[in-house]
């Protein structure tokens, strides 16, 4: 595991255990990680920033970002939109329809999402039902994360790979984070491994990506929670429109477009917590910052357990270090 703790100017980074793979080691800065559904944040930031060039309306329909011919259920007059897709707001399931009894009945399938092709998900999205109406009620999907990805790709014609390379890792010099990992970089990739500590192969989430396809290291991730705390920075505008949509789930949580939002009870001392975790068959990961206390937490492991305990309480620390 690498952990990285961001308080105002100070970063500190440190691994313990092993990385596991062709060179075995404490893992560092630099080893690359399944990041899970952090990915989620990416793809609504990547949204954000084409909103802000004009490329994408938060709340033009699903159906005219998709290739031609895509057929998109709507519920009650209400279309799915960009801005319902990030906020999970969209009434579609978790899963694509045809993964679900798949999934129950081979829970430890290897690389579950690898048949997940656009042609794959387009047939069934026309398909399925929507469980809510789009915009009334919470409903996280993975399905909505990954379809939002491929939308927004087809928009710009280009990869989702190639399009998060363009509007988020290259403005913040981030050469560690994508899809792919190949020459050099690969002999720095840590090994994944199941709760019993078991190696297990990676996942591909193929045109799903925007929901869980991203791998990155920790220095990369710093990178990335200082942008969520620059205001002055190149993508500040569009983290601004990130954190401008806000769908409450109860009176101390919420969602923003790709994150998690919490305000702590006052005898916890009523901190800001921004956050999104992720979880793949080998690798577990978080991400949490606080905006006003300027602190922020990156937690990366190459073992399938949650890291949500110990990283929300090293985030309350920081900040209560702050106060």
């Amino acid at each position: 595991m690498v952990v990285a703790a961001v308080s105002g100017e100070a970063v500190e980074i440190h691994g313990a255990g092993r990385t596991g793979g062709d060179r075995d080691g404490v893992p560092g800065a630099d080893t690359i990680f399944e990041i899970g559904s952090v990915t989620k944040a990416f793809t609504a930031l990547t949204l954000a920033r084409l909103a802000v060039a004009g490329t994408v309306d938060l709340d033009e329909p699903l159906a005219g970002l998709l290739p031609e011919g895509s057929r998109v259920p709507s519920r009650d007059g209400e279309e799915i939109t960009p801005r319902r897709l990030a906020t999970h707001t969209s009434g579609l399931p978790r899963l694509p329809k045809g993964m679900l009894l798949k999934a129950l009945l081979r829970p430890s399938a290897p690389d579950p999402y690898a048949g997940c092709t656009a042609e794959f998900l387009l047939k069934g999205l026309a398909g399925t039902r929507l469980g809510a109406t789009p915009g009334r009620r919470f409903r996280y999907s993975n399905l909505g994360a990954g379809l939002l990805g491929l939308a927004l790709a087809h928009r710009t014609g280009t990869s989702y790979e190639e399009l998060v390379a363009k509007e988020i890792c290259a403005p913040l010099g981030m050469a560690d984070t994508g899809i792919t990992v190949e020459g050099d970089r690969s002999a720095r990739l840590a090994r994944g491994h199941d709760r019993r500590r078991r190696p297990v192969p990676a996942w591909h989430l193929a045109d799903l990506a925007g929901a869980g396809g991203l791998r990155s290291t920790a220095a990369d991730m710093v990178a990335f929670v200082r942008a969520q705390l620059d205001d002055a920075g190149e993508l500040a505008e569009a983290v601004r429109l990130t954190r401008a949509t806000e769908h409450r789930i109860s009176p101390f949580s919420w969602t923003h477009l790709g994150w998690m939002g919490q305000r702590l009870h006052e005898r916890q001392g009523g901190h800001l917590q921004i956050w999104h975790n992720g979880m793949t068959g080998g690798f577990s990961s978080f991400t949490g910052f606080d905006p006003e206390k300027g602190v922020a937490v990156v937690m990366l492991s190459n073992v399938n357990r949650s890291l949500d305990r110990p990283a929300f309480d090293l985030l309350r620390t920081l900040q209560e270090q702050r106060a």
